[in-house]
């Protein structure tokens, strides 16, 4: 009996909007206030410079302490049947 196979991870983006507290991270929603999950991580990636282009830059060449991020999340098969 064949094991199912792993659904790929999928990827969401997060922001810290206070560098003075690293703990403040959140998630970033899209104009509907649902939560952007991407499949591929350099197209998520790509969204966080298109929504956070000088944040991203700081962190490009090391200007300043990281606040932005993605974060890879894995696809339950419960989660598909949603």
């Amino acid at each position: 009996m064949p094991y199912p196979k792993r659904k790929p991870p999928a990827y969401k983006l997060q922001v810290q909007e206070d560098e003075t507290d690293p703990r403040l991270w959140h998630d970033v929603h899209g104009p509907d206030g649902r939560l952007l999950v991407f499949d591929d991580e350099a197209e998520a990636r790509a969204r966080l410079e298109a929504l956070y282009p000088v944040l991203f830059g700081l962190e490009k060449y090391a200007a300043g302490p990281k606040r932005t991020r993605v974060i890879v999340i894995a696809r339950d098969d419960e989660e598909e049947q949603d």
